[in-house]
């Protein structure tokens, strides 16, 4: 099968020079072959983009959310076309794809409402017979590079908002699971949306790099991990754009001595396992307060052995293959540090049984104890199914901990307690907190972000922040004169 751009409201039929293997994670087979992109052919994108523009941000309010409610009806038509997709290209188990698809609607849902989104403000008679208001006008092209790990929701963090905005968008997708982005832009055309304004280009590093170049590009949205998010804010702000780029974590989960540790562990082993611990949001790191250790270990490694393990179509798998053999090899690697390091490997998930072809990207949920703050598995973004249990004497401790590490995207605390709840939310130094709920992504109607190294640029994603990221707001000063008004001042114009 071959993947191909989308440009221009149809697909590509161009001769790509480079191609990819596509891989089925669970097996281990080639799927496919993916085009990947040269800068030439990000530029016939940006150019089908950059023309569409001059007419799509003409378009009513009323005839961009009547594209976005439309979309949205198709998406939810065809959910299960789409997750079938996604299982086949990432390996996530079908109800964890449903799960993506679900939250990607909320984004969607948000855009439809963009009449009350984007209205501006109005001063009447700021000085005499002066009206001052604000309206807030699209920026143009806009590159949206996503990840692997969410092939449909987080380019769906972006790309309603932006197009909603008035934008036109290039998106450069995974190349690791393309499919789904080809599959949105079929909807999209579908639902009415003129040609050009989405437009989808498959590659590596050339394609992203041409995007952050090309000059018709006023902003890109990024995701993935922090090294690259790093070099996409500093590249692309030096070429004069509006960046927001997205980076890596280590999430750490708190548990207090008060907490229900039977919920504390279930939160664990789902936070650090599903989608086989490839997501931004997953609890890496169980910071297990005195005296609750033991007993939270075990509690974890029961649930750990319950697993079913395997691919993501047959029936009953809960936790499916990582996405390449060559991740699952580097985060097989960890294993053999960590327990080089000293920390006790109390499950090692290389001999968890498993539901599906012994050529796929396996590896089983592992469990490491008594990790130390200067071991690589704790320093360092796993991105994998490894959950590290770190113990400390205090809550103060807890806190500590969490803050001096450089990551600062998500963190949770389950306890009973709700006064020591609210001091954590208060003190931790996190862009986004849950109590009692271990992976707290927001509802779609706030926005999500991280702090520190979890972050690059002023702007979270989706929400409110996607619609201010997305425009430019441009203040309008005017008077209309009435017949009996004239005469000539040369000082300084004055408020009265």
């Amino acid at each position: 099968m071959r993947i191909t751009h989308w440009i221009g409201g149809k697909a590509w039929t161009g001769v790509s020079q480079r191609t990819g293997d596509v891989y089925d994670p669970a097996t281990g087979q080639v799927s496919g072959q993916v085009d990947l992109a040269r800068a030439s052919d990000v530029d016939e994108a940006v150019n089908a983009a950059h023309e569409a523009f001059a007419r799509w941000r003409h378009a009513s309010l009323t005839q961009r959310a009547n594209v976005m409610f439309a979309f949205r009806e198709l998406l939810n038509a065809r959910k299960a076309d789409l997750a079938e997709i996604i299982t086949a290209e990432h390996g996530k188990v079908r109800s964890d794809a449903a799960g993506e698809i679900q939250r990607a609607l909320e984004a969607v849902e948000f855009a439809c409402g963009i009449p009350q989104l984007l209205k501006g403000g109005f001063s009447e008679n700021a000085s005499t017979k002066v009206d001052v208001y604000s309206i807030q006008q699209p920026l143009g092209v806009v590159g949206v590079i996503s990840p692997f790990n969410f092939p449909a929701m987080v380019p769906l963090w972006f790309v309603p908002n932006a197009i909603a905005c008035g934008n036109t968008v290039v998106l450069k997708p995974s190349e690791k699971d393309p499919s789904a982005s080809n599959f949105l832009a079929e909807l999209f055309a579908e639902a009415g949306l003129p040609d050009g304004v989405f437009n989808v280009v498959h590659g590596d590093k050339e394609a992203v790099d041409r995007i952050l170049e090309n000059p018709e590009v006023k902003a890109v949205s990024f995701v993935g991990s922090t090294p690259i998010a790093r070099y996409v804010y500093e590249t692309g702000t030096r070429h004069g754009k509006r960046v927001q780029a997205l980076g890596g974590a280590k999430n750490h989960m708190v548990v207090l001595p008060d907490a229900d540790l039977d919920l504390a562990a279930d939160a664990a082993v789902s936070a650090g396992f599903g989608s086989a611990g490839e997501r931004c949001m997953a609890i890496s790191v169980v910071v297990a307060v005195d005296p609750v250790g033991d007993e939270l270990v075990g509690k974890i490694s029961e649930r750990i052995a319950g697993l079913h393990v395997g691919d993501g179509r047959r029936p009953g798998c809960e936790m499916g293959p990582l996405v390449t053999g060559a991740h699952r090899d580097k985060v097989l690697s960890y294993l053999d540090a960590g327990r080089s390091a000293g920390a006790t490997l109390v499950v090692d998930g290389r001999g968890h049984s498993i539901d599906g072809d012994d050529a796929g990207f396996w590896l089983g949920p592992t469990l490491f104890d008594h990790v130390g703050e200067d071991m690589s598995i704790y320093t360092d973004e796993i991105f994998g199914p490894v959950l590290s249990v770190v113990r400390v004497p205090s809550y103060d401790a807890a806190v500590e901990l969490v803050n001096a590490n450089r990551y600062g995207n998500g963190t949770a605390i389950f306890t009973n307690d709700g006064g020591a709840a609210r001091r954590y939310q208060n003190e931790i130094e996190i862009g986004m907190v849950g109590v009692n709920v271990a992976i707290p992504v927001p509802v779609s109607y706030y926005s999500f972000g991280g702090w520190k190294d979890s972050l690059f640029g002023d702007s979270h994603a989706y929400g409110p922040d996607g619609v201010r990221f997305f425009t430019r707001t441009k203040v309008v000063t005017s008077r209309w004169l009435d017949p009996s008004h004239g005469g000539v001042n040369l000082g300084f114009p004055q408020n009265s």
